[in-house]
């Protein structure tokens, strides 16, 4: 996951354009580093800051300007934050619930495919996981996300949908990196 405090990233937005079915660059920019370290209840966790730029128009699934932190670490394969939730996996195969909302249920799963991205940052091998929904029948709608991590780097490229649409909304990907 590329934890070192001075490590950072920064990702461009591209949004779905359905008249000239291509994916438009936004202007949205998250800027990503890790500027430091902090103890949660025994565990160090990595501070991240999240920087986001053009976002004025507040375009769904993009993230709001102005500057957000989280706290993430390791564990045993798993990126989690300070609440223990999983931000991704890279050893655990087995299907997990994301969200729990009246419409449905939002899972995630990791497949056991590795895949190369290319990006705007260069080529990787990566590793993916599935974000899916199901409606309270267990029927799987339509949408089909889609993240990418790379070991050592992180964070490549992942879409983002609405679940009634099986064609992502907005694409974020890897524009540059420092990674110490």
């Amino acid at each position: 996951y590329a934890l070192t405090v001075g490590n950072s990233w920064v990702y461009h937005n591209y949004r779905y354009n359905f008249d000239t079915q291509i994916y438009d660059n936004t202007g949205v920019i998250d800027s990503i580093s890790i500027v430091g370290t902090q103890d949660i209840l025994g565990a160090t966790y990595f501070k991240f800051r999240r920087l986001t730029t053009g976002n004025e128009e507040e375009i769904v699934f993009c993230n709001e300007n102005g500057e957000h932190f989280e706290f993430l670490r390791e564990f045993e394969g798993n990126l989690i934050n300070e609440e223990g939730s999983v931000k991704f996996t890279n050893s655990n195969y087995e299907e997990r619930v994301i969200g729990d909302f009246g419409w449905g249920t939002i899972y995630e799963i990791l497949t056991d495919d590795n895949t190369t991205i290319n990006a705007e940052a260069g080529e990787f091998s990566c590793i993916n996981s599935e974000r899916f929904a199901r409606n309270p029948e267990g029927e799987q709608l339509p949408a089909l996300d889609r993240i990418y991590y790379a070991d050592g780097y992180g964070l490549i490229y992942e879409t983002l949908s609405f679940v009634s649409s099986d064609i992502p909304e907005v694409i974020r990907q890897l524009n540059s990196y420092e990674i110490q």
